[in-house]
């Protein structure tokens, strides 16, 4: 194995750092319900679960193309659409099942598209990277990092121009910070006091590099004084943390006061695509963030500690949540193929189509 790009020591400061400054204790606020806060907990495992499946299925050669795992940050997703009605919308990154699933997404329809098949999302042609519900409010997922940014803003700059109440959420990674339309959504966002959030989903990596060796100062957050707008560092692995920032985020937006910058930080101890094995690191250097900070694992301990479910009803959902992602593997599975003639479907207008498609 190659020289690690992390060491042991260096990963437990990292992690000692993160508990000081960032963690919060779960603890769900008072205007969540105790069905929506079971509500959360079943979304979190059911993209646990689906996004378990996604590197095997691959494996399998039943899914095409890249595909990249949410496992670790179901709470981002989670807490973060909770805050939002319908009629809002988010869009997201190369890592979104867990935002479509966040939404409310249908995961038969889901993993069809991964898989291609007919009765996908997308008919099968956007695949694990390129998925999108826009009835459900998810603009799209892209493969390209940073390239959601522009499309928060539209969608911001829509809702304005009609008068409407709805918010928009950018989810990014932290990898896309650097990106030139970053900085230009951002700084047009807040110009216009466009009613958007810049969720930046802050996991540490990107692919192998440490995001503290990509910038001068890692704390995402601290840049929002540049545009003169609200940021603020939570703890990724905790749902209602999220909740309860982007709850505050979304009533400031919806009144007019504009956009506000939000990062929430965890760790991503997994690989950073399902192919990903590793290399630049020590895997093992991991293993402490998995076994203490895991977001399934803390809310399922929160949930039981605070009686707010048993332990029996903990297992119920999840393994309710487990049933629902393997009947969604054996229908897409079973699902037709595109045929033929719907090739060009989706590429260009039907009028197009119509006078230089021919045969």
């Amino acid at each position: 194995m190659p020289i690690s790009t992390i060491s042991m020591d260096e990963s437990l400061a990292m992690l000692k750092q993160f508990k000081k400054e960032v963690m919060n204790e779960l603890k769900a606020p008072a205007d969540l319900s105790r069905d929506q806060v079971l509500e959360i907990y079943r979304k979190m495992a059911l993209i646990r679960e689906f996004d378990t499946n996604v590197k095997t299925l691959w494996k399998q050669n039943f899914i095409y193309g890249l595909a990249h795992s949410y496992l670790g940050a179901e709470a981002v997703a989670v807490g973060a659409c909770a805050a939002l009605k319908k009629g809002d919308y988010i869009t997201s990154t190369h890592r979104g099942h867990g935002h479509v699933i966040a939404m409310g997404g249908d995961v038969n329809k889901m993993m069809s598209e991964l898989m291609g098949k007919a009765d996908g999302y997308c008919r099968g042609k956007g695949g694990s990277m390129h998925i999108a519900s826009v009835d459900d409010g998810m603009l799209g997922a892209t493969g390209i990092v940073g390239s959601g940014m522009p499309i928060a803003v539209g969608s911001a700059l829509s809702a304005q121009v009609l008068k409407k109440d709805n918010v928009t959420i950018c989810f990014h990674g932290d990898g896309g910070t650097n990106q030139g339309v970053w900085h230009e959504s951002i700084n047009l966002a807040a110009a216009w006091k466009l009613p958007v959030i810049f969720l930046c989903e802050n996991n540490q990596w990107a692919i192998s590099l440490n995001y503290a060796k990509a910038t001068g100062n890692p704390v995402v957050a601290d840049r929002a004084v540049g545009y003169g707008i609200p940021g603020l560092t939570i703890d990724g692995f905790n749902p209602f943390a999220v909740y309860g920032a982007v709850r505050d985020a979304v009533a400031r937006a919806r009144k007019g006061d504009g956009p506000s910058l939000i990062e929430a930080r965890y760790y991503r101890y997994i690989g950073h695509f399902v192919a990903d094995d590793e290399r630049y690191r020590d895997t093992s250097t991991n293993n402490p963030w998995r076994e203490e900070m895991d977001p399934i694992k803390r809310i399922q301990e929160y949930l039981i500690s605070s009686s707010t479910a048993s332990t029996e009803e903990v297992e119920r959902i999840y393994s309710s949540a487990k049933k629902e992602v393997d009947a969604a593997i054996k229908h897409a599975k079973k699902a037709p193929e595109p045929s033929a003639d719907t090739l060009w479907d989706g590429l260009y207008s039907p009028e197009f189509m119509k006078k230089y498609g021919g045969d």
